[in-house]
């Protein structure tokens, strides 16, 4: 059975999101990362060497990243239809979609919340606005970021807007606000963010 290492309030509600969204069984496995006793467990140290979480252990595959969780149990896990298939037309923008978060989002939020002054040739992700306003280009299409397919991306997007919104960085983005709401509304994503209250 896959086992989540996973605490409060961290990203490893994404991963605990895309396995209520999988429907796999799963262990949850709480570790308080802000305690070394903790932190030191062996078990957990093998899945996540910098003691972070979210971090998973599925038989001999260990994982420590929440876009490479959500990869894997993605793709591990075909019957959830949580990603396009190899071979797919949409499985190229799924993938740079599910990498955006971690890619571009994230360094994004760094850049607003230290004040850096945006620097679009020299930052990989641009820049806050500009990273803003590709990921409201990229949800025209559709409810999901594929359309009208929801996927594992989906789940990495949707937790990223939602940090930014409780962060009180997104700002009016009705777009972005409405897709975080469609997000919120997905029975997987309420259980999910039940077991992190």
């Amino acid at each position: 059975m896959i086992k989540l290492y996973w605490c409060q309030n961290t990203r490893a509600m994404r991963a605990l999101w895309l396995l209520e969204e999988a429907g796999v069984p799963y262990e949850r496995v709480h570790i308080d990362i802000r305690d070394a006793q903790a932190k030191a467990d062996p078990e957990f140290r093998a899945a996540s060497p910098l003691g972070k979480v979210p971090a998973l252990a599925d038989g001999a595959v260990r994982i420590n990243d929440s876009g490479a969780i959500c990869a894997y149990i993605a793709d591990a896990y075909p019957q959830a239809g949580l990603a396009p298939p190899i071979g797919d037309p949409q499985r190229g923008a799924y993938l740079q979609w599910l990498m955006f978060t971690n890619s571009n989002i994230e360094p994004a939020m760094m850049e607003k919340f230290s004040a850096l002054t945006p620097n679009r040739a020299a930052h990989g992700w641009g820049d806050y606005a500009s990273m803003l306003a590709t990921l409201r280009e990229g949800l025209q299409t559709g409810p999901w970021i594929l359309g009208g397919r929801f996927c594992a991306a989906d789940v990495m997007l949707g937790s990223a807007v939602y940090f930014l919104d409780m962060f009180k960085i997104l700002g009016d983005e009705p777009v972005l606000k409405a897709y975080l709401e469609r997000c919120m509304a997905r029975p997987a994503a309420q259980r999910a963010f039940t077991v992190q209250a």
